[in-house]
């Protein structure tokens, strides 16, 4: 499994965290080894020009997804083919300001906007309340195994 992440943002972020939250994430959601996937964090510039062209939306955003191959989850005994799930963008300074908002760290709000946009790479979608419960509950769970696994092996 080839993970690129790029830091674009002029923001110090630790991305070794990243890496390990993607690689337990995918494990988790039983994606092949072989599949591929680019996390570029960018400033807010740069995020504003993202979101007005894909989504016709004005500001900037925290995260954009844009998947490729659609590959989506798999299971223990058929995973998921090797191929290119696509790029996840994250906004650093809006998840700063988001955090804050929440009342925990920068990090703790770019492991959720990184998980949240590996589902939407994976073809989960919060348009309709059923699919946003599915999808939320999801990313809870992934999350929360994510810290117990940093706990273990901290």
């Amino acid at each position: 499994m080839t993970i690129e992440i790029t830091n674009e943002s002029g923001v110090s972020i630790d991305e070794t965290v990243l890496l390990r939250l993607t690689e337990h994430n995918l494990a988790e959601l039983n994606v092949s080894p072989d599949a591929d996937l680019a996390i570029l964090l960018v400033d807010e510039g740069a995020m504003e020009s993202l979101h007005v062209q894909w989504m016709d939306e004005p500001g900037p955003t925290d995260v954009l997804s844009f998947p490729m191959d659609e590959l989506r989850p798999g299971t223990e005994d058929a995973p998921t083919p090797p191929g290119l799930l696509g790029d996840i963008v994250l906004c650093p300074q809006v998840a700063e300001a988001q955090a804050q908002a929440a009342r925990h760290t920068t990090l703790d709000e770019l492991i959720l906007l990184t998980t949240h946009g590996l589902l939407h790479l994976l073809g989960y979608d919060h348009a309709e309340p059923e699919d946003e419960r599915e999808m939320f509950g999801l990313q809870r769970e992934l999350i929360t195994a994510f810290h117990a696994s940093e706990r273990r092996h901290a």
